[in-house]
């Protein structure tokens, strides 16, 4: 495909990418809604509990990734990436609309977060299928030499399909009521996203297989055993390893770091209003997603190595500095408030829990609503604080968020060619989708949970900079993948195998 036309590149590109963004937006407005669906899924009485909870199950879908690719891996090397990916796509789509068809745990009880379980689960299958098989799809169709660029694109429908799940979050709050959305607006990003699906099947069902898998199964070169030539071979093997620990799992971390877990720190750490997360996310994600073409191109002339490894590199160096400058722009102990402006109003609601309301307005224009609650019934109280800051802040929040995403594009970018390169065509789905999933799905997916913990913690026992604690978790992943990427990793772009 040394010459492959731009007209045709892009009709690969369009219907690959389409199909997988929404996938994404699929699996990523479960944890864009996560606030929300903890109160809908779980017991109420204990909100800590079941947000972790919530995020246990988004991580659930990322923890069984990786045996989506095994699965979809190996249906893709025998029977072909098209139907494979249609499949994927089909599978997602599905199981999405019916989480947002599932009765609350007022309703059902316990059978609500189990069947919330079972269709994550289905989705982390599903989205272990799809990337693999769009990613190499699209590099069997480039021309050789400009992987790293027409791949690219791939990496840009994960950011993408975040990007439109806040979008279309923000466009259902604005058009119906708090009370609406909180009741039953929430489930219509769900129910969504099964149009969008009708339409990318649409359009893969028109397209042609890859070429290069094509003219394998035509000279009879494809894989019978796909899983034991990739993983039972121990030259492959070695391979597999090196792109998880040298590569995937570092890019991981970075990824989830920057953009899921900066939202669910700003939410739930900041107390920042969920609309104002999602609005300045959004912005930031904007500007920054051109960055993943401008890598994946930079890769092509000087290699994926430097580029990869660079942005673990500054993640690591300037994560600390950059969420203690988030944390300490809307920090109300460095405001001055307008004393005259406070109110209080206390309330007792039906079961005599009395509920204590005070709000707050700064000289700078940021506003502050404590609601405490003090349970009749149990000797605890329950404060839940929210923060609406001003344009100065919103601006530099966005400036900080950016800068994680531009880390991203650096670690994403060039991450689809450079595995693509490193397997042969005969058994590439199933080995590059492995480590690919390890790296996101388990070290990269869990993340959102353990840092919370992490700093759910630090802050049960006191520490100052408790807000802190979740970071350790993606500069040691980070650390670790970056020492073993520049050892091992050959910085030359390998093409002999397409």
């Amino acid at each position: 495909m040394g010459k492959t036309s731009t007209k045709g590149i892009w009709k690969v590109i369009s219907a690959s990418s389409m199909g997988t963004m929404i996938e994404w937006y699929d699996f990523y407005i479960f944890g864009s809604l996560a606030v929300v669906i903890s109160t809908k899924f779980f017991p109420s009485d204990n909100p800590t509990a079941a947000f972790l909870s919530t995020l246990a199950t988004f991580a659930a879908g990322f923890v069984v990734r990786p045996f989506g690719a095994l699965f979809f891996g190996r249906l893709g090397d025998i029977i072909g990436r098209k139907y494979t990916f249609m499949a994927t796509l089909l599978l997602m789509g599905g199981s999405t609309f019916l989480i947002g068809c599932i009765p609350s745990y007022e309703t059902i009880g316990f059978l609500a977060p189990l069947l919330v379980l079972i269709l994550r689960l289905l989705q982390g299958l599903a989205l272990g299928g799809e990337y693999g098989g769009a990613a190499t799809y699209v590099a069997e169709h480039a021309p050789v030499g400009q992987k790293g660029y027409w791949t690219s694109w791939i990496q840009t429908t994960a950011t993408v399909g975040l990007f439109i799940s806040l979008m279309v979050i923000l466009a259902t709050k604005n058009i119906l009521s708090s009370e609406a959305f909180d009741s039953w607006g929430w489930r219509v990003p769900f129910w969504v996203s099964i149009v969008m699906v009708g339409i990318s099947y649409l359009i893969r069902k028109n397209m042609d297989e890859s070429p290069v898998f094509a003219k394998a199964k035509k000279e009879g070169t494809t894989s019978t055993n796909p899983l034991k030539e990739s993983f039972g071979n121990r030259y492959n093997l070695k391979f597999v390893l090196l792109a998880l620990f040298g590569a995937t799992m570092g890019q991981g971390v970075v990824w989830y770091t920057g953009q899921f877990y900066a939202m669910s720190f700003m939410k739930t750490v900041m107390n920042i209003e969920s609309s104002q997360v999602d609005s300045l996310l959004g912005i930031a994600l904007l500007l920054g997603t051109p960055f993943f073409i401008v890598f994946g191109w930079l890769s092509d002339k000087v290699g994926r190595k430097y580029i990869m490894m660079s942005g673990m590199l500054l993640a690591i160096l300037f994560y600390r500095p950059i969420y203690k400058m988030m944390y300490n722009t809307t920090d109300v102990n460095y405001k001055t408030e307008i004393l005259e402006k406070r109110t209080q109003n206390v309330e007792t609601a039906k079961n005599n829990d009395a509920v204590t309301s005070v709000s707050k307005i700064y000289t700078d224009g940021t506003k502050y609503i404590e609601k405490k609650t003090d349970f009749a019934n149990k000797k605890k109280s329950q404060s839940n604080i929210i923060i609406s800051i001003n344009s100065s802040d919103e601006w530099t929040l966005i400036f900080l968020v950016f800068i994680q995403v531009i880390f991203v594009t650096m670690v994403y970018g060039p991450i689809a060619a450079f595995l693509v390169e490193m397997f042969p065509t005969k058994i590439r789905y199933t080995s590059m989708s492995l480590p690919y999933h390890v790296g996101n799905g388990i070290f990269g997916g869990l993340l959102p949970a353990i840092s919370t913990y992490f700093v759910t913690h630090a802050k049960a026992a006191g520490k100052s900079d408790f807000y802190l604690d979740g970071l350790w978790y993606p500069i040691i992943i980070a650390s670790v993948c970056f020492v073993i990427g520049m050892i091992y990793i050959d910085n030359k772009n390998k093409i002999n195998h397409l």
